[in-house]
């Protein structure tokens, strides 16, 4: 779990464009971001697992 003062840190408008960068939106985690779907991948996993994410399940070959 993100500390809460990165997570408003990171919702503010950077002074520089470049300073800009993304975090889960459900757990705030900055790394592993899927941004087709706005979250990290351990929170589309558990999502995709319980079927709350449409159209995704998990693939077996």
């Amino acid at each position: 779990m993100a500390k809460k003062a990165l997570i408003l840190k990171s919702k503010q408008e950077p002074k520089h464009s470049t300073q800009a960068y993304n975090r889960c939106s459900i757990c705030g985690r900055p790394h592993a971001y899927i941004r087709d779907f706005g979250i990290c991948r351990l929170c589309f996993r558990k999502l995709a697992h319980t079927g709350e994410i449409p159209g995704i399940k998990k693939s077996s070959w």
